[in-house]
């Protein structure tokens, strides 16, 4: 029996049944924490940069193509951190990619690598590898919390982690004047600030180390000693297992609407001070601060739209998953749209703030509706199924940027975020394309009296 057995409701195999935040019991609640703060101070790495874009000296191209340089890495990290966190367990794997990218970003910036054009992009792409951790996040939540708390769990967790971009787009500009204030150089100052991000890093990093637990029974390998499985039927597994995750097409269609959600939500965190800076002639601190009300909505809305999968699973099963996921994403997509024509139309700051945080209700709400879908699509295909639908977003990311705001395409700042939201409404369609014998869709009912024994990998409805 685990500590927190004897204050927590779990199941047979130890899971958690409920979620206390106000709690640090060991292993569950303390897991949680220690994995919403480490992924907390990855988020505020990545996004500690587009903030002070104009005092580092860099060009347009230089922050767009560093942005995209930055998701890239991202990409890469996610896709090979779940096979990761399957060797190392979610907490040493957190550990040690949240530690490399730290030392290598302070490294880097102490030799003056923020303010050329080259060690821009170099700094962002080390910096943006530390995101894989969401991965080993959601990895976590599932192996500590129970089906029918983990999708609120998981949303909750990558929802305050998620701030961290909010958050970053307000202390990086004041402690950038701080150390002006203090009598720093601005040379030295474009260096040293990028130590408050790495410390951060390396210190929740070390936290999760020590204080926190892979799994209810113990460490990963531990209880990875205790597997009566042979190494020869595990790889066997293991390429089975990726086969029937790569051909699951619904995977594919979460794997797309998650790039216009999650990626969407990147691609503004990385725009949106720059935006307010040049529509409105802001100063960076204020710029920052109207884009951190983009950034912390992650407080509320993404575990809201988490809760909400599960209440309409609950009552409507999958089809009502699958509408509710429609239907915030659609309004987020017309929001967006609102955003731009708002923008573009001389709206005033206060007004034009007001629709940016409706439209980050909506979108941020939409990735925790997606990853209350995600764990139910294949139970035993479920990292795969993870992998592929984390990944999406980041590549969708990285398309819109490309598409909209690298300047390739001569569209101005207000047009890109109109063409973002056609863009979302457009690509939540394909979700009318999921169906299940077992469950149905959104317009067609499951068979009645379905057999099958692959049903058992599938659990829409509790």
């Amino acid at each position: 029996m685990v500590e927190s057995d004897l204050i927590m409701p779990v199941d047979s195999e130890h899971r958690a049944m409920d979620l206390r935040p106000l709690s640090i019991a060991s292993p569950h609640m303390r897991a949680f924490h220690l994995s919403w703060l480490s992924l907390f101070s990855c988020f505020f790495s990545v996004f500690s940069v587009p903030p002070l874009l104009p005092v580092l000296g860099a060009t347009t191209s230089t922050g767009v193509i560093s942005g995209v340089v930055s998701l890239s890495a991202t990409f890469i990290s996610r896709l090979t951190m779940g096979p990761i966190c399957d060797l190392l367990g979610p907490r040493l794997a957190s550990t040690v990619l949240s530690i490399v990218t730290a030392v290598l970003s302070i490294m880097l910036a102490l030799l003056g690598a923020s303010t050329s054009h080259e060690g821009l992009i170099v700094l962002r792409f080390i910096s943006g590898l530390s995101l894989g951790n969401f991965v080993a996040n959601q990895y976590w939540m599932s192996s500590m919390f129970s089906p029918s708390i983990v999708g609120v769990a998981s949303a909750v967790s990558a929802g305050w982690a998620n701030t961290g971009c909010g958050v970053a787009q307000v202390a990086m500009p004041l402690a950038y004047s701080f150390l002006l204030h203090v009598g720093v150089l601005d040379s030295m100052a474009c260096r040293v600030v990028f130590l408050l991000p790495a410390g951060l890093q390396i210190a929740t990093a070390l936290a999760t180390l020590y204080f926190g637990q892979d799994l209810p029974q113990g460490n990963f390998s531990v209880v990875k000693k205790k597997s009566k499985h042979t190494s020869k039927r595990g790889i066997v597994d293991f390429w089975e297992i990726i086969k029937e995750g790569a051909g699951n097409y619904r995977g594919w269609i979460l794997a797309l609407t998650y790039g216009y959600c999650y990626g969407v939500e990147l691609t503004t965190e990385a725009i949106v001070a720059t935006f307010f800076r040049e529509r409105y002639n802001l100063g960076i601190e204020a710029a920052g601060a109207a884009a951190a009300c983009f950034g912390v909505m992650n407080v509320i809305s993404r575990p809201v739209g988490g809760m909400a999968a599960d209440v309409l699973g609950e009552s409507f099963g999958m089809r009502g998953r699958l509408w509710g996921l429609w239907l915030v994403q659609t309004v987020g997509g017309v929001t967006c749209l609102m955003l731009g024509r708002m923008s573009d139309s001389g709206a005033p700051p206060g007004l034009t703030l007001a629709v940016l945080v409706v439209f980050a209700f909506f979108i941020q709400a939409a990735s925790g509706l997606t990853f209350g879908i995600v764990p139910f699509i294949s139970k035993r295909a479920l990292g795969v199924i993870s992998g592929m639908t984390a990944s999406g977003g980041v590549m969708g990311g990285i398309v819109t940027q490309l598409l909209f705001f690298s300047g390739s395409f001569g569209f101005s700042r207000e047009t890109g975020i109109s063409l973002m939201g056609l863009m979302i409404l457009i690509c939540t369609l394909p979700l009318m394309l999921i169906y299940s014998p077992q469950f149905g869709g959104m317009f067609c009912a499951p068979l009645k009296d379905y057999d099958d024994l692959e049903a058992d990998y599938y659990e829409f409805v509790k």
